[in-house]
């Protein structure tokens, strides 16, 4: 990568609803000035005008009127030259422009073309595992690293399970995760870009099938007792509540990460169960109700239209073309819990069923917008300031493979996504 370039990162799609949050936290964390050298900055996108009111909303938020100042590169998803140029000024490209599934892939070959460092915060399994398949190679020859699914999916979910296997003094073999959305009198809603990628990640499964069986890898080795996967609605003890399977990408990010860490490091591949608490039963019928009407809508082109024209209609208002407000963002919180167990240190894993168990915990602000903007912005500035501590060859990663050996928890600990044990066997 070119050494000498005007800015660190650049937020492209910053006037994008997402875009926007990530802005102002860049911004923060410039200010605190926590690297080795000034973190410069820029914005990108396709429209000047909007860039600046991004940047304005930025300086009266933050009430540091110079933000404003701050470089607009234009550029468009459609125009090579442009994606290239926008590459070539900065170290670390910050993609906000979804869904991925179409506007991610001309960015990813941008910057590897380049020579440009890529996150983004992506919940679409097929295109973070297309990505892997196309340009691993290609990013490995040129030393780019591109990092996929920077945000709430799955920052908390691939960097806690590392951060549980780290407090147990054994070997983590088995993992279940359980996430609850606290929300305040205004309740939540996200935007209605999120509710797209869900839509074309649903219609899309059997395209994401035929993926993965281009990379013929081989089943991950079962370490101890093997976990029973939860596929329906069931009651949880562990959290006094029902819950299903949780339909993000966290399930398939963290198993990546595992096979890295035991076909790259030959470290121990831990199992892993992704679950959301959903409440009482009340919940679950509703829930059922609007899955069956999701998973039918889904299934024919019209029904797909209907959906993204009429996201709050058909969302019964959780999804809508404004976005959360931001009463509905302050009182909006996560807490993502880790059950695991496994075996002694000197234990043989193989032999007998798990001697201890751990439970630990991440959570933080409200996860669409506030802590994803948080996690993206951690990883980027992870990736300026510990090259050393990254994996010796580039290539497209997950969170927690390329993260594994650095302090972005602790970054992450700092800007308010907290990493905590809530109880571990006793030394």
């Amino acid at each position: 990568m070119a050494a000498a370039r005007p800015y660190k990162l650049i937020v492209f799609g910053a006037s994008g609803f997402t875009g926007q949050y990530v802005v102002e936290e860049v911004a923060r964390v410039a200010a605190a000035d926590e690297g080795s050298e000034p973190l410069t900055w820029a914005v990108a996108g396709r429209n000047r005008g909007k860039l600046e009111q991004a940047l304005g909303r930025a300086a009266d938020a933050l009430g540091t009127p110079e933000i404003k100042s701050k470089e607009c590169i234009i550029c468009d998803i459609n125009d090579p030259s442009s994606l290239a140029a926008m590459c070539q000024q900065g170290s670390v490209i910050l993609n906000c422009v979804g869904p991925y599934r179409f506007f991610g892939e001309p960015v990813v070959k941008a910057c590897i073309e380049n020579g440009t460092h890529y996150v983004d915060i992506s919940g679409e399994p097929q295109f973070l595992e297309g990505m892997q398949l196309k340009y691993d190679k290609e990013a490995a020859e040129k030393g780019v690293y591109v990092v996929g699914s920077c945000g709430f999916d799955s920052i908390p979910a691939d960097m806690g399970i590392l951060y549980t296997r780290d407090q147990l003094k054994g070997t983590l073999t088995a993992v279940d995760s359980f996430l609850v959305l606290e929300t305040g009198p205004e309740g939540a809603s996200f935007h209605d870009g999120t509710w797209q990628s869900a839509i074309h990640g649903m219609s899309d499964q059997a395209k994401l099938r035929k993926l993965r069986r281009q990379f013929g890898f081989k089943p991950l080795p079962i370490i101890g007792t093997k976990l029973i996967r939860r596929n329906g609605v069931f009651h949880s003890n562990k959290m006094n509540q029902y819950a299903i399977p949780f339909l993000g990408s966290d399930a398939s990010v963290v198993k990546r990460t595992q096979r890295y860490l035991y076909e790259d490091l030959q470290e121990s591949p831990i199992q892993y169960g992704a679950y959301a608490a959903v409440g009482g039963i009340g919940s679950v019928i509703m829930l059922m109700l609007a899955g069956f009407f999701f998973w039918c809508f889904t299934k024919c082109k019209l029904g797909r239209n209907l959906m993204i024209k009429y996201p709050e209609f058909f969302s019964c208002g959780y999804f809508t073309k404004q976005g959360p407000t931001k009463q509905q963002m302050e009182g909006t919180s996560f807490s993502l819990t880790f059950f695991g167990e496994g075996y002694n240190e000197g234990q043989d894993p193989q032999k007998g069923k798990p001697s201890v168990k751990i439970c630990t915990r991440v959570k933080g602000p409200e996860p669409g917008y506030i802590a994803t903007s948080m996690a993206m912005v951690q990883a980027a500035v992870t990736i300026l300031w510990e090259q050393k501590s990254l994996p010796k060859r580039g290539g497209v990663y997950t969170p927690g493979a390329v993260f594994s050996k650095t302090t972005l928890t602790e970054r992450l600990n700092k800007r308010g996504i907290e990493f905590t044990v809530i109880s571990k066997p006793e030394a």
